[in-house]
């Protein structure tokens, strides 16, 4: 039975290290001037910062992951958001991934967070501090009911309309992905003050967190932006095609293979791999 349990554990390491993707064998940040370089989901990043682990306004969840590094102009982003969210008084901001040392693809969680500009902020807002225990493994909040067309409206709060609203008003955001029941709600809730609403774009799950994406920094002359999201506040029959049943055949898509890295990418990976 001991060799069988032996056994059984290395076939898990083994599995565990096939898995990982050498992005996550860079445990610091490459030196040199901050530069965000490829896609959101097929990029890197040079000179990322640590989001500062102690601060006033946030917390940052799972620390053991190491996927609290970002671009400067990411780091900024958290830290206005959080002040302006902590002088409304409505809580303590939760932050999720953001990406590795010298970004690249995870072994799993997302196909994007790998040029250093995304980050997962949780749309709770507790008024308590968490303990370390509780930011180790965190319990999210589901607030999308059973039936994926509505939220629960237990649940939900007016303090998650103005966090992600605010996130939504800053220059430097240019989109941000929610499940589409929570799209919904926002677009019941905004009354005449609309236009923040065309970047918050449904996606699939995004239940319990909304996905934050800045926009390619100054000086990052590799950055691949996204084109703009369309005009309107997404509120009408864009939105209403989530909620529309699926035609026959159109099944789960294939997960493409991941394309070439960007040759710049691929050179840091190659140089500091060695």
């Amino acid at each position: 039975m001991k060799t069988l349990l032996v056994a059984l554990c290395s076939l898990l390491v083994s599995a565990t290290a096939l898995a990982a993707t050498p992005w996550q064998s860079i445990s610091q940040p490459i030196s040199g001037s901050p530069q965000s370089i490829g896609g959101f989901s097929n990029g890197c990043i040079i000179g990322a910062q640590s989001l500062p682990l102690e601060a006033d306004h946030y917390q940052v969840m799972r620390q053991d992951q190491r996927r609290y590094f970002g671009h400067p102009d990411l780091i900024q982003f958290i830290q206005r958001l959080s002040a302006q969210v902590n002088g409304l008084g409505l809580g303590n901001v939760l932050i999720g991934d953001m990406g590795m040392a010298a970004g690249g693809r995870f072994s799993s969680g997302h196909a994007s967070h790998q040029s250093g500009l995304d980050v997962d902020i949780w749309l709770q807002l507790p008024k308590t501090r968490w303990t370390q225990q509780m930011l180790l493994k965190p319990q999210p909040l589901d607030l999308v009911a059973a039936d994926d067309r509505n939220v629960i409206a237990r649940h939900w709060r007016p303090e998650i309309d103005t966090l992600i609203k605010l996130a939504a008003k800053d220059s430097e955001v240019t989109r941000i992905f929610v499940n589409p029941a929570i799209k919904k709600q926002l677009c019941a809730d905004a009354g005449v003050d609309r236009d923040w609403l065309r970047k918050v774009r449904p996606w699939f799950a995004h239940r319990a967190h909304m996905h934050v994406r800045l926009r390619c920094p100054a000086g990052s002359l590799e950055c691949e932006e996204q084109a703009a999201p369309p005009p309107g506040d997404g509120c009408g029959a864009e939105l209403q095609s989530w909620f529309e049943p699926k035609k026959p055949g159109s099944g789960t898509p294939v997960k493409p293979e991941p394309p070439p890295l960007p040759p710049s990418c691929q050179a840091l990976l190659d140089k500091h791999l060695l």
